[in-house]
């Protein structure tokens, strides 16, 4: 029996990467250092030395060598997507897909990502392969745009397809909730899951300017069900004034939202805090309180 029809072409997010590294324009990566800046500081928090780590296909080198730069973490290998013969290369690479990683199981102390586990096809089972290539207490800890990264290009380009032809076709790809990462992560049998979000809002002279960015990310439309006819001039130009009329600041600058969700998880290891069973606490709730106790279903002031 055939899987279910893959969300995302990879092949053409490889050749798009592929040309934003080689274009003229420089990459656009604040959004990467900004991620870069948050994992570093996340990771600090854990007081621990993790000998050896993987950074699972991060657009670019800057997050492996910020982490070798910190002092916290010993080796680091890359796993990259695209074979780029010409890259300044710091730290041992393999070129490979993060949907099947070629990992040996319990191998790393760390496992990293920024901002492209998002467009795996097989997220669920990326997550399980990095758990299994995880030793024990070793720690998994990534970002990736959610929630309502990009709502404002995505409902301008809607309202204006619909507007100028009567249909439209899917612009802007979906993106995770929070909910739903988190229940990837202990369905992965990740112990001590943690899932939250951070907010960015970039803002712009023109939708163009913003599309301009994406272009230099790699990140415009790979959706395997996305329209192959080039969006018309007239849907462009009507999806830039809706874009201004509804998301601009009274200065006449537009907002991008970019939600970036952070996912951590340790690999199951015995001196790990476990849940308490039901009904094993020794300490009443009333006693903690300072509160006589009530029975069930009796009202205050009864």
């Amino acid at each position: 029996m055939e899987g279910p029809i893959p969300l995302f072409d990879r092949a053409l997010i490889d050749a798009r990467n592929a040309r934003a590294l080689r274009g003229p324009e420089p990459v656009a990566d604040f959004l990467l250092r900004a991620a870069a800046d948050d994992l570093l500081d996340r990771l600090a928090a854990v007081k621990r030395h993790f000998a050896r780590a993987a950074d699972i296909a991060t657009p670019l080198p800057l997050l492996a060598d910020r982490l070798a730069a910190s002092g916290q973490v010993g080796d680091i290998l890359r796993l990259e997507r695209l074979a780029m013969p010409d890259a300044d290369r710091r730290h041992p690479v393999v070129v490979g897909d993060e949907e099947m990683l070629p990992f040996r199981p319990a191998s790393l102390d760390l496992a990293v990502s920024a901002l492209t586990l998002h467009v795996a096809n097989d997220l669920p089972g990326t997550l399980l392969q990095i758990r299994r290539a995880l030793k024990p207490d070793g720690l998994f800890l990534a970002t990736l745009p959610g929630g309502d990264t990009l709502v404002e290009l995505r409902d301008a380009l809607a309202t204006a397809e619909a507007d100028v032809t009567g249909g439209a076709s899917p612009r802007v790809a979906p993106f995770g909730e929070i909910r739903v990462l988190g229940g990837l992560l202990q369905r992965a049998g990740f112990a001590l899951p943690v899932v939250d979000q951070d907010r960015l809002t970039v803002r712009y002279a023109t939708m163009f300017d913003l599309m301009r960015d994406l272009r230099a990310m790699g990140a415009t439309n790979a959706l395997v069900e996305r329209s192959r006819r080039p969006l018309r001039r007239a849907v462009l130009m009507r999806a830039a004034g809706v874009y201004a009329e509804r998301y601009a600041d009274p200065d006449g600058r537009i907002r991008a939202t970019f939600d970036l969700v952070w996912l951590s998880g340790w690999a199951p290891h015995e001196s790990q805090q476990k849940p308490l069973r039901p009904g094993s606490a020794r300490t009443r709730l009333a006693d903690a309180l300072g509160v006589p106790e009530m029975p069930t279903g009796e009202k205050p002031g009864g």
